[in-house]
């Protein structure tokens, strides 16, 4: 086998391993390899931002993409986060329209550019891929109105206790520092520390150097539904 042919069999396996594409036979997947761009970004650097043409899909090889709409204040709301295996940028890559929001690596990520072209020629080819792609919408779709009701209806205690539950292992441990976990909700460090430590202090969670062990999900669960009656 060539390299070329070594090269597209590894970027056919890869698409195999994500959302939307997996669904594809294998032909149709080698249609859309012989296609693809690799892209790899640093941590902080911007994939795409709002404004910037729909002309293609991207999708995540390894680490994660964070996707933030900005508001007229300002403030970066923090929509979703996108690691392995996901495709992103399809809503505009279907309209054909501007993106909306940005697209900033949330840590080092390699990724593969799919052309508005190649993904709109196998969808027309592949109505089971089409479905799939309409049900990862949707589900995004409902995740983006979560975010934006936690942020309208929960204060600062309820939208953290949300996002340590949600991103904390199996073990409790949520592997984000609190300057990451700060800029997800749109405040500053010493906001997040202030409420870490009372949380700390209360036995509910414990500050180590890997980031927040989560000692009592319950208890944040229940910060997260007072927060929602003040």
């Amino acid at each position: 086998m060539s390299h070329d042919s070594e090269h597209l069999e590894r970027i056919i396996a890869h698409l195999g391993d994500a959302q939307v594409l997996h669904c594809l036979s294998r032909d149709a997947r080698a249609r859309v390899a012989r296609s693809a761009t690799p892209i790899q970004l640093e941590a902080g650097q911007i994939l795409c931002q709002a404004g910037d043409p729909g002309d293609a899909v991207y999708v995540v090889l390894d680490g994660e993409v964070e996707i933030l709409a900005r508001t007229p204040e300002g403030v970066d709301i923090r929509l979703a986060a996108l690691g392995h295996g996901a495709i992103i940028g399809e809503m505009a890559a279907l309209e054909g329209g501007p993106r909306s929001v940005d697209m900033v690596a949330a840590r080092r990520c390699s990724l593969y550019r799919i052309p508005r072209t190649a993904l709109l020629e196998v969808l027309r080819s592949d109505p089971e891929a089409a479905l799939e792609l309409i049900i990862e919408l949707t589900r995004r779709l409902r995740a983006s109105n979560a975010a934006l009701e936690a942020l309208m209806r929960l204060g600062l205690g309820g939208r953290l206790a949300r996002l340590l539950t949600a991103t904390m292992n199996a073990h409790g441990l949520v592997a984000l520092t609190q300057t990451e976990l700060a800029r997800r909700l749109g405040v500053s460090r010493e906001t997040v520390n202030r409420r870490l430590k009372a949380w700390a202090h209360a036995d509910i969670v414990e500050i180590v150097p890997a980031g927040v062990h989560v000692k009592s999900a319950n208890r944040l669960r229940q910060a997260i539904t007072l927060s929602r009656r003040h």
